[in-house]
């Protein structure tokens, strides 16, 4: 069984000491982990998460009457954190990069937006190839969130945007990339769609996390210490807050391998995930 995130991380590995834009990043500070994603349905191939945004400025909730627009009610004081991911011991994790399957194996330059910024137009796997350049790309130089970028008038676009030249400057990396002449057997599995893959080798896994399909994100905290609410607003009355209880800590034991099918995707025994990841 081909472990498709293991070699996600690979490429990713072979990508940053051939490409100067994404030199910066070391790939102990990035996780790879896969999503379940039906082939032909709407929603992105890939995803950049970032871990290591500084907790949102306090807030809340508010409800407002339709016809007045009046606040009737508001919950309590909160601030949004992101979970912490350590792996190796205590290194944490800045950034996950989540991998739909079996969706984002079945991707094709073909009549694609893609398509019109490649040489290599005949070959459809490089739109694979592009997507996990494009998700590098997301990673700040400085770690500080999503990489943000430059409009065409020098203004900043907001973090998560494709500002500017972003799809121009991801396929030219990627032209860059195979311009520097990889081991083929390094990108070789992108040449192939799902059911060749899983035709090929018994099946397709991936690092997921557990209880599946749960994964690292931002979570809502209560403030110990209420602020105070502007004087207006001060007869609405306040909703007591309902604990949530969110998972705060991930480590590795919290990483599981699962094989996914066209429609499902199923938990691998221990024993079998080691097979599956060799």
């Amino acid at each position: 069984m081909i472990n498709y995130t293991d070699h996600l991380t690979t490429l990713m590995r072979d990508i940053i000491a051939r490409v100067p834009t994404l030199s910066f990043i070391d790939m102990r500070d990035v996780l790879v982990f896969a999503r379940f994603g039906r082939a032909g349905s709407e929603g992105a191939f890939a995803t950049c998460h970032c871990l290591n945004l500084p907790p949102a400025e306090p807030g809340y909730f508010f409800w407002r009457d339709r016809a007045t627009g009046e606040m009737t009610r508001r919950s309590e004081w909160f601030v949004t954190k992101s979970p912490i991911v350590t792996m190796d011991g205590e290194r944490e994790i800045k950034y996950l990069l989540s991998f739909t399957l079996p969706r984002y194996c079945d991707q094709s330059l073909n009549r694609s937006r893609k398509e019109r910024f490649y040489r290599r137009a005949t070959d459809g796997w490089v739109a694979k190839l592009d997507t996990v350049i494009h998700e590098l790309y997301h990673i700040d130089p400085a770690h500080q969130g999503i990489r943000r970028m430059e409009n065409g008038d020098g203004s900043t676009c907001a973090s998560g945007h494709h500002g500017g030249d972003f799809f121009t400057h991801v396929a030219d990396m990627v032209s860059q990339y195979l311009d520097s002449k990889p081991d083929p057997d390094v990108y070789d599995f992108l040449k192939h769609d799902f059911d060749a893959l899983d035709s090929r080798h018994g099946g397709v896994a991936g690092t997921t996390f557990r209880p599946f399909p749960s994964y690292p994100q931002r979570f809502m905290e209560r403030m110990p210490e209420q602020l105070k609410c502007d004087p207006k607003w001060a007869h609405v009355p306040v909703e007591p807050w309902r604990e949530r209880r969110p998972r705060t800590h991930y480590t590795a034991a919290d990483l599981q391998t699962r094989q996914f099918m066209r429609t499902t995707s199923r938990a691998i025994p221990a024993k079998r995930s080691k097979e599956a990841a060799a």
